[in-house]
């Protein structure tokens, strides 16, 4: 009964075009559609209907982890359509379970609108680059389609170390061998150390979540690999700091001076819901590190990044706020999101303003970076 159940669930949030599906006790099975929350027109369900639930689609090591940890993640695969990434936990003494869908169709930089200048990132032979932002922002999706545009053009072999696997990728012209914490090793900083010695060009971190695997991720990228990785961060310069910040005060200097030399790009993401209604549109800040942005790191001035994110757009850099603006002016997102997700709601709200009294003319549109110019920068 239960799979049958699970299977209808999951069908309607395909159907629906849902990036996630909530189970809950006193509440319907619920959707997130556009970013918002959308209960389905169901009974609300039980402690017994969320336990049914989680044991039709919950390996056996995972039911285990949940009864020690009351706590457990695994992705799984649905028929073609897609793959489910799954956490399951208990609150107020009763099972629940957040369902991601993580379509199984790959993009291109295009699809979802990066800037044309992270396309130069996959050719680059060593350093690490980052995808930043809040959960639910796309970071998985955009590190997949640049890992597919290496496997689709470069004859590299990629290691993937990600919990739970989500985007499968098979073979191209690359060797891409993607391995699962908890299931091929036993956590991020052991795969990272182990696949340094498996002859990588090219390493995916799925989260650099603690201080041990940043270091290894560093350490990789200072040892001749490109290195793909994710924090939860919203801005470039933020993530400058959570990466600083995380190691002990008196191994904070030299860290800024292995950041600026390994760190090639930070691209922090948000996803805006559309003025139609129709889906979400991808806003980006975008950091290319040139030598003047490395200094800058290496002396501890994190404060003056944006200004040099402002002056660097022959690099294809681009501020978040100067991207919302853009899409404010285009027709795509509304000016209360456009404040809302901005990193300075005053002066975006100012700028809107100005432009909807014909004070100003949009100017943030730029002619995209030459990626052959960007490497060289």
């Amino acid at each position: 009964m239960a799979t049958l159940q699970i299977d209808r669930l999951l069908e309607t949030c395909i159907k629906r075009g849902a990036s996630d599906l909530h189970l809950h006790v006193g509440r319907p099975p619920t959707l997130r559609l556009n970013g918002r929350l959308r209960p389905l027109e169901t009974k609300d369900l039980e402690p017994e209907d969320t336990y049914s639930l989680m044991k039709a689609i919950t390996p056996e090591r995972c039911q285990q982890e949940l009864q020690e940890d009351r706590g457990t993640d695994f992705g799984f695969a649905y028929k073609d359509a897609g793959r489910f990434r799954v956490s399951v936990f208990y609150q107020k003494g009763n099972i629940s379970l957040a369902l991601r869908l993580i379509p199984s169709k790959l993009f291109s930089f295009e699809e979802i609108g990066l800037p044309e200048s992270s396309r130069a990132m996959c050719h680059r032979p060593r350093g690490i680059f980052l995808v930043t932002g809040p959960t639910g922002s796309g970071k998985t999706t955009t590190l997949a389609t640049m890992i597919n545009y290496i496997n689709e053009n470069m004859d590299d072999h990629v290691i993937t170390i990600e919990d739970p696997i989500e985007y499968y990728h098979p073979h191209k012209k690359a060797m891409v061998n993607q391995r699962e914490v908890g299931v091929d090793v036993p956590s991020f900083a052991e795969a990272l150390r182990r696949s340094l010695r498996m002859d990588p060009d090219v390493i995916l971190v799925g989260e650099l979540r603690d201080l041990e695997t940043i270091e290894a991720a560093l350490r990789a990228a200072e040892t001749g690999h490109l290195v793909f990785g994710t924090l939860h961060t919203t801005s470039a310069q933020g993530t400058i700091t959570r990466i600083v910040d995380q190691f002990p005060v008196d191994q904070q200097e030299q860290i800024r001076i292995q950041l600026s030399a390994t760190l090639i790009g930070v691209l922090c993401q948000s996803l805006i819901p559309r003025v139609d209604v129709k889906g979400r549109v991808a806003a980006f800040e975008y950091m290319v590190v040139t030598s003047a942005i490395a200094n800058l790191i290496r002396e501890n001035k994190g404060y003056r990044i944006p200004s040099s994110i402002q002056t660097g757009k022959k690099f294809g850099m681009q501020l978040l706020d100067d991207h919302l603006y853009r899409l404010f002016v285009e027709g795509k997102i509304s000016a209360e999101n456009a404040r809302d997700y901005s990193q300075s709601p005053s002066s975006i709200i100012e700028k809107i303003d100005a432009f909807q009294k014909g004070q100003i003319e949009m100017t943030a549109l730029e002619e995209p970076v030459n990626p052959d110019e960007q490497a060289a920068g």
